[in-house]
């Protein structure tokens, strides 16, 4: 039986929200369906959230509208709160998810509600969002080290992780926000989660502020874990988080899988060529830590020939 890696791709939404250059919704369709014809097969593809808060997201209904959720591709969307759910619940997202920070600080300086408070947002709107008949994903951010009060105690992450999971979660994603991680930290904290919830119910995002992205990615896979979030070309980062730099790029995680002998089901040179879109929407340059060398060579996409 082949050894598989899940990516949930979440460039359309964690890697376009705080762009500077707004990104039309003919863009965001485009980028999403060349996701798909790269073999992606999980997509987070916009957020719920307040057009004031993220206006970069503030089509997310007429997005959702225009998806194709007939052929195999699973797409969600991230909701503040059960008014969000609302709308996504109308717009016809089927899978939603919701975020809780692992701090006091950064709830008050994100959101303007206590731990407790956020916690109790979270456990309701996932609440509805079970009884509406949704998967539901909860992220715990800033699981490893808050901008505002630094190391974080990974007994609290684990006590909320519970506190999620217990509402009716079926997925928790554990979150390097501001990419503070190393696979020390990433061990330590996956071993245990892992014997709580297993491989399908719990997976992990990480930023590559400091370079250590791909190195966390290996150590969450040496645990036994093979679900994964990524943003084609790195694109990404944190409104709300100081000093978060881009996410872990698809492309140098799908490469350390097929390295490793892992099947993703992802085709890289065809994701290359949506690194190419990418760059073409938001304007800048992209692409992982192995971005260079891939289209130097046998993996060249036909859009850099």
């Amino acid at each position: 039986m082949e050894d598989r890696i899940y990516i949930n791709e979440v460039a359309p939404r964690d890697g376009l929200q705080n762009q500077p250059v707004l990104v039309s919704l003919e863009g965001k369709l485009a980028l999403i369906q060349s996701l798909c014809a790269a073999g992606v097969r999980s997509i987070e593809a916009t957020s719920f959230v307040s057009p004031k808060a993220v206006p970069q997201l503030a089509d997310a209904a007429e997005l959702f509208a225009r998806l194709d959720q007939t052929h195999g591709v699973a797409y969600s969307a991230l909701v503040p709160n059960q008014k969000g759910l609302e709308r996504a619940h109308q717009a016809g997202a089927r899978e939603i998810a919701v975020v809780l920070s692992a701090t006091e600080t950064m709830n008050l300086r994100n959101i303007n509600m206590s731990l407790t408070q956020a916690l109790t947002v979270c456990q309701e709107t996932i609440g509805l969002a079970k009884a509406l008949g949704k998967r539901t994903k909860a992220y715990l951010a800033v699981a490893f080290e808050c901008p505002f009060e630094g190391v974080v105690d990974s007994a609290t992450v684990i006590r909320l992780a519970e506190a999620l999971h217990s509402a009716g979660a079926d997925e928790i994603v554990i979150a390097d926000t501001i990419g503070a991680a190393g696979p020390t930290g990433v061990r330590a904290l996956l071993t245990p989660l892992l014997a709580n919830y297993g491989r399908t119910a719990l997976s992990v995002h990480f930023h590559d502020t400091r370079g250590m992205a791909v190195a966390n990615a290996w150590a969450a896979l040496e645990c036994g874990l093979r679900k994964f979030d990524s943003s084609v070309g790195g694109l990404g980062g944190c409104p709300f988080a100081p000093g978060a730099a881009g996410n872990l790029a698809t492309e140098d995680l799908v490469l350390l899988a097929e390295q490793s002998g892992l099947v993703s089901g992802i085709d890289l040179v065809k994701l290359l060529d949506t690194v190419v879109l990418a760059e073409s929407l938001v304007q800048r340059p992209l692409g992982g830590r192995s971005y260079r060398w891939l289209t130097s060579g046998k993996y060249k996409p036909a859009s850099m020939r």
